[in-house]
């Protein structure tokens, strides 16, 4: 199966007129005044429901003629680069001299300011993402669709949220996008599997395209990029998380990097932070669909801190965790969400009780040297919260099934 850029017909699961977001996305767009998506934007989200990556999807199929020989050459250019290659075949070699090859547009110093913001978030910042973000795209049922068809529910939400995190904190640390660096290496290897699943799911007798479109789609991808980069960046500033407009524009300038290397075409990625905000309003309008799979794949995620690893107390830490956590997706999803979620909604206690503290750290923040020094400890804060989740974190180990 080999994809390519021309769109079909929209699939059914694409709804006939924009549907409502959550409360947090709405707040921030109406604020900033964000345009509704166009007509003509948002049939543009419906076609590229059908549309992949076709470089990746390409060199998926090529490997597949000769796996034994051509795996490993393709494991070896993304682990040492593909000059250490020397036999690489035109196809391989063109592909990694373009990754390995940064735009002109790329900004190193930018890109380093952007990791040290999502850094300097430490375990809240982590906790937005899985609250908001994570939960949140549950909504989208059509991507549930390909999550279920590859173990989503047998392997669990919180291993999910564990390589997801492990990716992102590839993505944001200090050169980690460069080539070699762990977050080249991390996306490159989820751009592959991303193909690999694709052509898994499309050869499922029950996988219904004319409903739901090509599996992880240029649609899917570019909400999923920003819902996992922007969302919690911009999410934060509720709870008294605040940055200045250098530190916000550099968020978006390293998420436009990731989604070139993810596979997103360019006119899917975010050339500011405010157009960052106009994606993830407007493609949340276009995929926002909730249905039985939501609830399939959020109620078990409502109960995932019951099995957390805690050094004391572990019975009493595990009920405030998930206390604490669905107040977090109360505060930003809002009531009616979490119903659709099938979850319990509680009152938004944690955000409120971390609102002053953070907006004490937030100034302190903007101090010279500020940013970097709250880096570090937003480091040593996702480290714990990664140890407390009690999962094997190694990035694309769920989806091993498929990609072997």
């Amino acid at each position: 199966m080999t994809t390519v850029d021309t769109p079909r017909p929209i699939p059914a699961r694409h709804p006939a007129r924009p549907r409502r977001v959550p409360p947090g996305i709405r707040m921030v767009s109406a604020a900033l005044r964000l345009p509704e998506p166009t007509d003509a934007e948002f049939r543009r989200f419906g076609e590229l429901l059908t549309v992949g990556d076709a470089p990746m999807d390409e060199l998926v199929e090529w490997i597949y003629e000769d796996r034994e020989t051509r795996k490993p050459m393709f494991d070896r250019a993304l682990n040492e680069g593909i000059a250490s290659v020397p036999e690489a075949p035109g196809m391989l070699r063109a592909f990694f001299e373009d990754m390995e090859t940064a735009p002109e547009w790329v900004d190193w110093d930018r890109i380093l300011l952007g990791g040290q913001l999502m850094r300097s978030g430490g375990a809240d910042g982590f906790s937005i993402a899985r609250d908001v973000a994570l939960m949140g795209g549950y909504l989208f049922s059509g991507f549930n669709q390909t999550l279920l068809r590859t173990g989503a529910l047998e392997k669990g939400s919180n291993k999910r949220f564990a390589e997801t995190s492990q990716w992102a904190l590839d993505v944001i640390v200090p050169d980690g996008l460069r080539p070699g660096g762990a977050g080249y290496r991390s996306t490159l290897h989820v751009r592959f599997i991303h193909s690999m699943v694709r052509r898994h799911v499309m050869a499922l007798p029950d996988w219904d395209y004319e409903t739901y479109g090509l599996p992880i789609n240029q649609t899917d991808m570019a909400a999923t990029l920003v819902g996992a980069l922007i969302a919690p960046v911009t999410t934060g500033t509720g709870i008294g998380m605040v940055a200045n407009p250098r530190e916000y524009e550099a968020a978006a300038h390293l998420t436009r990097y990731v989604g070139r290397l993810m596979g997103v075409h360019d006119d899917f990625l975010p050339h500011s932070f405010r157009d960052s905000l106009r994606i993830l309003f407007q493609t949340s309008r276009a995929l926002s669909t909730p249905d039985e799979t939501s609830k399939a794949l959020a109620q078990p995620m409502a109960d995932d801190p019951m099995l957390w690893r805690y050094g004391h107390l572990t019975g009493l830490r595990r009920r405030i965790a998930r206390s604490q956590h669905l107040s977090i997706a109360t505060a930003y999803l809002g009531r009616g969400a979490m119903k659709e979620l099938g979850v319990p909604s509680t009152l938004p206690w944690y955000p409120a009780l971390r609102i002053p503290y953070h907006l004490v750290e937030s100034v302190f923040n903007q101090l010279p040297g500020g940013r970097e020094r709250a880096a570090r400890r937003g480091d040593v804060g996702q480290a714990k919260f990664m140890r407390t989740l009690n999962e094997e974190a190694a990035v694309g180990h769920s989806a091993h099934h498929v990609t072997h």
